[in-house]
């Protein structure tokens, strides 16, 4: 029963996304727990553009509420960091159009721009997040900060953060 209501929520959350204003929006995304991340054993859906084993390898995936599994984004990469936890954390200014996918948190802690994770691109430093990539080794080429690019992965909302991410990234494509 509880899954069944977790889809409804997530499938009401989408008819308030597509229909709905921007208060409506900002209300649904903030007031949505239901929305968990795909159970890690799932197999890439061979209609989609993303690799759902990714999520294997994201640290703490718990704390990643899922807005849309496959969604592709372009904008121009402002910012390029290692995490401790493995990951390539980057900022994307995104392209006209796509601002709606940004949250209060990534205007004001971000700077308008759209957070891009790549898991397990770097060596890991936290302790806690160790083993988190273990038996996978991450072949996206990273992009340099001013490269106009494509990103392809997961939309999420960051709980502990409050603000939107392409986490885990599948592709990265220069344009």
């Amino acid at each position: 029963m509880k899954k069944v209501s977790i889809w409804i929520l997530a499938v009401l959350q989408i008819i308030i996304i597509s229909c709905g204003g921007r208060n409506q929006k900002t209300v649904a995304i903030q007031n949505s727990k239901a929305v968990s991340a795909p159970a890690v054993n799932e197999k890439a859906n061979a209609n989609s553009d993303c690799d759902d084993q990714l999520w294997k390898y994201v640290y703490d995936h718990e704390r990643l509420q899922v807005l849309d599994k496959c969604k592709t984004v372009t904008g121009v990469i402002e910012e390029s960091n290692a995490d401790p936890d493995g990951d390539q954390h980057m900022l994307l200014k995104l392209d006209k159009g796509q601002k709606d996918l940004l949250l209060k948190k990534n205007k004001s802690k971000k700077d308008g721009d759209l957070v891009v994770e790549v898991v397990c691109a770097n060596n890991i430093t936290r302790k806690r997040a160790m083993g988190a990539c273990t038996g996978y080794t991450n072949h996206i080429t990273l992009p340099s900060v001013g490269d106009h690019v494509r990103v392809t992965g997961s939309y999420v909302i960051d709980s502990h953060n409050g603000w939107s991410e392409i986490h885990p990234v599948t592709r990265i494509q220069k344009i």
